[in-house]
């Protein structure tokens, strides 16, 4: 079996899909976090197979990455966690990080013992990063961080976030960002839920004066905006969008059959996502081949990303009111899957990028048009 069939066996086991049935029976309320199949992948170094053998990865390329998030989202396992600690956090640290940093942390993220978050977004500043006001303030040979950061997501269970702080002011906003990364679970640090309207929370981070050592510097200094642009690139191909609009439109068409509805739309939509499958997954070429492209991965994401409205209004159509049903209800067509949809589908218009900064990465670098 190649690499795929032999996640897509395992995540077929009844051990797994034991733990994935388990979790769907929690109550919309209950979000999930720490999950064992982490674990169970993190054992035989699938959950950054594409990261160097010394550091808990399987040394094959960014092919086999996508597909074991592919592979995990089809079998029901909650990529959130995966993605932030192996597909930002770790690939800052294993692009930017110092060796020290490489050898304590990234083992630990690939055998799943370890859990990150990023820290970016503030309640001032949105998603433009420029504007961010968080303060690392140097004391002696370290820093001290002062700030809020707002609208993370899964604070609450991870060990460590990937931090943006200002670390010198020169009226340039782009300039003088410094990336950290900080222990949550040191005193200074204060983590708070934030509702939301998905079943996955939002946190609120406030950090009040921190001692960080300059081991916990990520990069250059002050060269925060330059990686934070450069590296959220490999993290952008598409591929995990797709395959969350790809399980949504399956739960539809599984409706639509039981209820004798199929129709034209349906086939259009299927239509859609194999050219979204086909974008994304040439994007994770173009990183295999050592060259992203910016224009594309942002087209992949938001071609991926705006085919959850249209899925959304054909469930409409097929359920009625009924596809508003929540899993606490029996009666939920799709399980609650398609609820559950309405509420997270408009994060993902957000999520990595909104789907106007798309279009703008998308005019300027490919069709030159400002």
């Amino acid at each position: 079996m190649n690499f795929r069939e032999e996640v897509r066996a395992f995540l077929a086991s009844p051990r797994v899909q034991d733990a994935v049935a388990e979790m769907r029976a929690l109550p919309p309320t209950a979000e999930t976090g720490r999950l064992p199949v982490y674990s169970w992948l993190g054992e035989r170094g699938w959950l950054a197979p594409h990261w160097p053998e010394r550091y808990g990865g399987l040394g094959l390329g960014p092919a086999e990455a996508a597909a074991l998030t592919e592979e995990m989202l089809y079998a029901g396992v909650p990529d959130d966690l995966h993605t932030l600690s192996i597909g930002i956090v770790g690939t800052f640290l294993l692009h930017s990080g110092s060796e020290a940093q490489k050898r304590e942390h990234l083992p630990a993220l690939a055998n799943g013992t370890r859990m990150a978050t990023v820290l970016f977004t503030e309640p001032s500043c949105g998603s433009d990063l420029a504007a961010l006001r968080t303060e690392a303030r140097q004391d002696g040979d370290g820093w001290r961080l002062y700030g809020t950061k707002i609208y993370n997501q899964k604070s609450q269970f991870a060990d460590m976030a990937l931090c943006a702080a200002r670390t010198r002011s020169s009226g340039v906003g782009m300039d003088g960002i410094t990336l950290f990364l900080v222990p949550l679970k040191s005193a200074g640090v204060h983590v708070s839920v934030v509702p939301s309207m998905g079943n996955d929370r939002f946190t609120q981070v406030a950090i009040d004066g921190l001692l960080l050592t300059e081991d916990s510097v990520v990069g250059e200094l002050h060269d925060g905006w330059t990686l934070m642009n450069s590296l959220l690139l490999l993290e952008r191909t598409g591929i995990d969008f797709h395959a969350k609009a790809r399980v949504l439109l399956d739960a539809v068409i599984g409706r639509a059959r039981a209820t004798g509805r199929l129709s034209p739309e349906l086939a259009e939509l299927d239509a859609r996502l194999a050219a979204a499958h086909a974008l994304a997954w040439q994007q994770v070429r173009n990183l295999a081949e050592n060259r992203p492209a910016p224009g594309g991965s942002a087209m992949a994401k938001w071609y991926a990303s705006e085919q959850f409205r249209p899925i959304l209004r054909a469930a409409a159509e097929i359920d009625g009111l009924d596809s508003v049903l929540t899993s606490w209800d029996g009666a939920a067509p799709a399980d609650g899957i398609i609820e559950s949809a309405y509420r997270t589908g408009p994060s993902l218009r957000l999520a990595s990028g909104t789907s106007e900064v798309m279009l703008y990465l998308i005019a300027t670098g490919e069709l030159g048009l400002l």
